[in-house]
């Protein structure tokens, strides 16, 4: 009966503790204000991908435990705070599994005046501070990864492109009728593009999809593209960033979207945050955002397989 015992070596948890040291003395040389929000709000994530956990409140109305601090922190930039960054547990539900926990260590920054290029590049800085075994980082587009590693063009493409380039490597491919357009294309993603990615450095995926933009900005090229990135070492995802949207209108018709198809795939419909709304109709500075699953980078640095070897004590043993 040892299910009391931590997961992690000592070795790992004390390589934890360096790289928080390190992670704030990089903030703190670039005057990044490191502050708290609350882990318990009354909007619950609209994400499709994302579940909340929703937590009985004998005071009034249901509460959700945050799975991101990013809502209360650009209510924050919208009050003139400036540069702020945040390192703090966060909660999902369903996520588990050997790159997955669902209580895990998020760190999120948001700086004034960036595009996501420029935080793309401070990315690589702070990757090069803590890991510096690490080769320095390529950057790919969302279509050229997709033609390097999937063989089609995703602007171009359909469903039975994506069906191709999966027989083709042998995957297993659910009934068509399951997905839409942006289901395929994840799926293409999680199987021959994503896993490939980060051999030995850091690669940053960017210009996304439109349709895939989350909380970024559009770019109204030919064909828009989300100002959106992630990156990838050993393929693991580590990192997800945007060029922030900033107009409450598009941002409420984004959140209604969401909660229609939640409701529509029944999932647990939640509320969301009208606070970043007015927080974005008083005015978002222009700024660019990221939150950096630590773990994953711990486990990164550490050489580990799992999460579990760099967490004290995952879920099955909280």
């Amino acid at each position: 009966m040892n299910h009391w015992r931590p997961t992690a070596p000592l070795e790992y948890l004390k390589l934890r503790a360096e790289l928080l040291t390190k992670l704030r003395a990089f903030f703190a040389a670039r005057n990044i204000l490191e502050v708290e929000t609350p882990a318990l709000s009354h909007a619950g994530a609209t994400d499709r991908h994302i579940h909340s956990y929703r937590v009985e409140n004998p005071q009034g109305a249901p509460l959700y435990l945050h799975t991101s601090p990013e809502f209360p922190m650009k209510r924050l930039l919208a009050a003139g705070y400036g540069d702020i960054y945040q390192v703090c547990k966060v909660f999902r539900s369903g996520e588990m599994g050997r790159h997955h926990n669902p209580e895990f260590t998020m760190v999120e920054w948001y700086r004034v005046g960036f595009d996501h290029h420029m935080l793309m590049a401070e990315v690589a800085d702070l990757f090069t501070a803590l890991v510096p075994e690490l080769e320095p980082p390529e950057y790919l587009t969302y279509a050229e990864a997709f033609q390097r590693h999937a063989g089609f063009d995703v602007f171009k493409s359909g469903s039975k492109d994506c069906i191709a380039a999966l027989n083709r490597a042998g995957r297993q491919v659910p009934d068509e009728s399951q997905l839409d357009h942006d289901g395929w294309l994840d799926m293409a993603a999680g199987d021959l593009v994503y896993p490939v990615l980060g051999k030995g450095r850091p690669t940053f995926i960017y210009n996304y999809p439109a349709s895939q933009a989350a909380l970024a900005r559009v770019w109204p090229g030919d064909p828009p593209v989300a100002e959106r990135f992630e990156a990838f070492i050993g393929g693991v995802e580590l990192v997800n960033g945007f060029h922030e949207l900033a107009d409450a209108k598009e941002q409420r018709r984004r959140f209604q979207a969401d909660r229609t198809y939640r409701q529509q795939h029944g999932l647990m419909d939640v509320p969301y945050d009208e606070h970043l709304l007015s927080a974005l109709g008083q005015g978002l500075p222009d700024c660019a955002g990221v939150a950096l699953g630590l773990d994953r980078l711990v486990m990164i640095a550490a050489g580990a397989r799992s999460l579990e070897e760099v967490v004290a004590f995952p879920a099955d043993r909280a």
